[in-house]
């Protein structure tokens, strides 16, 4: 353990974790800030590096897509502008490792996943000027069995970001806010043509179940009233701890034991593959206490034709049905998803069918992306590449379709009753804001509060409010709040939707 930063008095080494990307980094920054926390470091958050005293700086990068490269490269530099040493982690830097440390002399090492068990280790090595050879890539989908029920043995010899949750070591917790992202498994099984990930977070793998539930625990106990399960690929969890596949019901009974954990007010799933979605976990989310009714499904494209090319399943029909399943299971359940365009061979009839698939589902929020060529990729030698002009213009097109649809959504929710989960006080606005349980943190919109004024001044965030929707504003709804939702969250076992049975610990 190092107890002091070279050259300084005696104090704690300082680093400072900038977390770009989505909300498995998030939680990769979290681990990661609990082991360093652990050692003796005194760890902070920054959105750039470049707001503190610290001696390292590490950069949970991002590759997504090509503007996520670009904001990864800028960190990088910004970070490196001070006295800090710089240190690139994350999916950036396993995917490029040696190649991205050429290119970035300025950050001290360029670490891999493998590298996250002894990150204060490779850090003390920076402080003290030690070389350290970049990480080298390798696909990681070879690192495990090729059968999903053969990998829980060989895992335990694998670092996987996220999945290293112990009591003893626990995470740390990079901000204050009332939710958090647990992470559910990780990596993904599935070849989409347009998609490296699988290449550099590796073949699926479920995390146990008491794991998971053990950090819904002590993030209940660390202040969080709403867990956001996050994975590459949630519809899988289980296919490889049940010899029954996913098929086998993992996720529902999962889904029932975390809703009963003391202090949790709210459990919402994400990364849904439409191809792989089953009636029973349709139900158990739309029905299930104090579990979202929010179907996080990566559609992608509506054209079948362009779907295949994807190398996906579905058509403008198939997720139509899927939608209206749904909504017979709760109307008011909320639905988003992203889709891509200006795919290799995206004809205008293509395009069509997109858009009169999302004029038809009435989605509550759509992420509209362009395509970009990915190193390593299917796609990136398919023929008949659109423009770059022409994906530009077809990104705007189906952009304004798709908020003018979300917007529509919104506003025929007016009138009717939410429970909005209490997240922040905005000053600007003088007003309690906080999302409904179709609204997902960040990217579907908010509720901001109105209404008695007593009521108003005893919230906190974490608190869940039930009010009526009066106004949309965009997707953003205005909500008179009526009463602060007291009904013991978490105290009771859940029950499984099918069958009416509580579901415990004893499912395992």
């Amino acid at each position: 353990m190092v107890e002091s930063s070279p050259g300084t008095d005696e104090r704690p080494p300082r680093v400072s974790l900038v977390t770009l990307g989505c909300a498995r980094n998030d939680v990769d920054s979290e681990e990661l800030a609990g082991r360093l926390a652990a050692d003796g470091w005194d760890v902070s958050a920054s959105s750039d590096g470049t707001d503190g005293d610290a001696d390292v700086v590490v950069v949970n990068t991002c590759t997504f897509v090509e503007q996520a490269k670009k904001d990864s490269v800028d960190a990088v530099l910004a970070a490196g502008g001070g006295n800090a040493r710089v240190v690139a982690v994350g999916c950036m830097a396993e995917r490029y490792g040696a190649e991205l440390a050429e290119a970035l002399p300025e950050a001290a090492a360029v670490l891999g996943f493998d590298h996250y068990g002894d990150l204060p280790s490779r850090l003390d090595d920076v402080l003290a000027g030690r070389p350290l050879a970049s990480h080298t890539p390798s696909d990681r989908r070879t690192l495990l069995p090729i059968s999903p029920v053969k990998r829980p043995e060989a895992v335990r010899d694998q670092s996987i970001p996220g999945h290293e949750w112990v009591p003893t070591v626990p995470r740390q917790r990079l901000d204050d806010a009332p939710v958090a992202p647990l992470k559910l498994a990780s990596g993904c099984d599935r070849r989409c043509s347009f998609c490296a990930i699988p290449s550099f977070r590796g073949a699926f793998v479920s995390r146990d179940p008491r794991d998971v539930v053990a950090e819904a625990a002590w993030l209940a106990d660390h202040g969080v009233a709403e867990v956001l399960l996050v994975s590459e690929n949630s519809t899988s969890y289980g296919k490889d701890i049940d010899a029954r596949g996913a098929a086998g019901g993992a996720l529902e009974r999962l889904l029932g034991e975390l809703a009963a954990v003391p202090g949790l007010r709210r459990v919402r799933v994400s990364y849904l593959q439409p191809a792989e979605v089953r009636p029973p976990l349709l139900s158990a989310i739309a029905r299930t206490p104090r579990v979202a009714p929010y179907f996080d499904l990566s559609f992608q494209h509506a054209s079948a034709a362009v779907l295949r090319r994807m190398r996906r399943f579905g058509s403008r029909e198939t997720f139509l049905a899927l939608c209206r399943e749904i909504r017979a299971l709760d109307p008011e359940a909320g639905i988003r998803s992203n889709v891509i365009v200006g795919f290799p061979g995206e004809t205008e009839d293509d395009l069509a069918e997109l858009e009169a698939f999302l004029s038809e589902a009435e989605l509550d929020a759509v992420g509209v992306f362009g395509y970009s060529d990915e190193d390593g990729t299917e796609a990136l030698g398919l023929p008949d590449k659109v423009d770059p002009t022409e994906i530009a213009a077809r990104v705007e097109r189906i952009t304004q379709l798709a908020e003018h649809v979300a917007e529509d959504r919104a506003a025929r929710r007016v009138g009717t009753t939410v429970e909005v989960l209490v997240e922040r006080y905005d000053a600007e606005d003088d007003c309690w804001v906080g999302r409904a349980p179709h609204q997902g943190p960040d990217v579907d919109g908010e509720c901001r509060l109105e209404g008695d004024p007593e009521l108003l001044d005893g919230l906190d965030p974490g608190v869940v409010v039930r009010g009526t929707v009066t106004d949309a504003e965009g997707i953003d709804l205005v909500v008179e709040a009526l009463a602060v939702v007291t009904d013991g969250a978490g105290t009771e076992p859940a029950s499984d939707p099918a069958t009416g049975a509580p579901v415990g610990a004893g499912a395992w």
